[in-house]
């Protein structure tokens, strides 16, 4: 099977990137090359930037017998997907979000696929601090809706996966990491007030054995799919899990918001898990009509949590860098 990997040269599209390769599949990445990669010759690279020309014009005459993107963020890179893989594409597979439930009024939580029609929630105001989470959830909205509409259309064959927050080894966005620095560290986790709603993620390697056994399936041509773990711990009970795993005895500290504002401290960076951008979604129909089910959660931790002990990183996320404030607080509460 000829794939194309459209952005993707980390994390899971990295994952994804190595394990088609392992299975003997042809793969072309198409990215700008910012990032460097590991893959040596055994990739065919096509350098571009697709919000400019040169996406048709580097894919001018190819074929492939799937795609799957992961950087597709805002409409015209949804409607120029679809204009120049029409008819050559056997399958193209969309990253999506399950930000695109929580743009929603009224977003219903847990969040099922047929939730997803409704009226969007105005934009925030510029410069308010979730500004950037609305346009990204909308934006991944303005993509699902041209591929829904190309299948129905001219039967653009678009699978589209909504997935919540994603973990796992190499994530450069370093949001589980932060905690188990913390935990390394043998301090108390501070947990924000509000921070008891319960966690449904993903983890990073489920999506990719997902993704593998998903190519080519033409009943999933125009459907959206959640796809995360089914068990749903609230945080405080996920951190012990996570606590667990790492063999720490830090305890955990609740924390007010009032409390951590006077410390100099953002709820999101003391504990990343603890903002509203967090989409609880319903893995029902993944199930029901992919058979898939998710990998056990701790299972799934213990595998990062291994991987962090056996090759740290070499420096610490930049939130890390209010730990000292954090600790002093910890101090003044005991």
């Amino acid at each position: 099977m000829k794939v194309l990997v459209v952005g993707g040269n980390r994390f899971v599209g990295y994952e994804l990137t190595w394990r088609l390769l392992a299975g003997g599949h042809p793969v072309t990445l198409f990215n700008r090359g910012r990032l460097a990669d590991p893959f040596g010759e055994r990739v065919e690279r096509l350098r571009g930037d697709r919000a400019t020309s040169d996406f048709p014009r580097l894919l001018a005459g190819r074929s492939f017998d799937a795609a799957v993107d992961f950087a597709a963020f805002v409409e015209p890179d949804a409607r120029a997907a679809a204009d120049v893989l029409l008819g050559r594409v056997g399958h193209y597979v969309f990253i999506s979000t399950g930000q695109v439930y929580l743009v929603r009024e009224d977003c219903p939580r847990p969040s099922r696929e047929g939730d997803y029609d409704g009226a969007v929630m105005p934009a925030p105001p510029e410069g308010h601090p979730d500004r950037a989470d609305w346009e990204y959830g909308v934006g991944k909205r303005a993509c699902e809706d041209v591929l829904a509409e190309a299948w129905a259309s001219r039967r653009f064959p678009a699978t589209r996966l909504r997935l919540p927050m994603v973990y796992g080894e190499r994530d450069h966005s370093r949001r589980l990491e932060g905690y188990l620095w913390r935990l390394l560290d043998g301090g108390p986790l501070l947990v924000p007030d509000g921070s008891a709603h319960p966690v449904r993620h993903v983890y990073a390697g489920e999506v990719v054995r997902l993704v593998l056994g998903l190519l080519g399936r033409e009943d999933t041509f125009g459907q959206a799919y959640n796809v995360c773990q089914r068990e749903t711990p609230a945080l405080p009970e996920y951190l012990r899990l996570l606590a667990d795993a790492m063999g720490s005895a830090s305890a955990l500290l609740p924390v007010s918001g009032e409390e951590l504002h006077d410390a100099g401290l953002q709820p999101a960076a003391v504990s990343p898990f603890s903002g509203r951008w967090m989409s609880f979604l319903d893995p029902s129909r993944a199930r029901d009509d992919l058979g898939f089910e998710h990998r056990p959660m701790g299972e799934c931790l213990r595998s990062v949590v291994a991987s962090f002990v056996a090759h740290p990183p070499a420096d610490r996320p930049p939130a890390y860098a209010g730990r000292p404030r954090e600790l002093e607080l910890a101090r003044r509460l005991a």
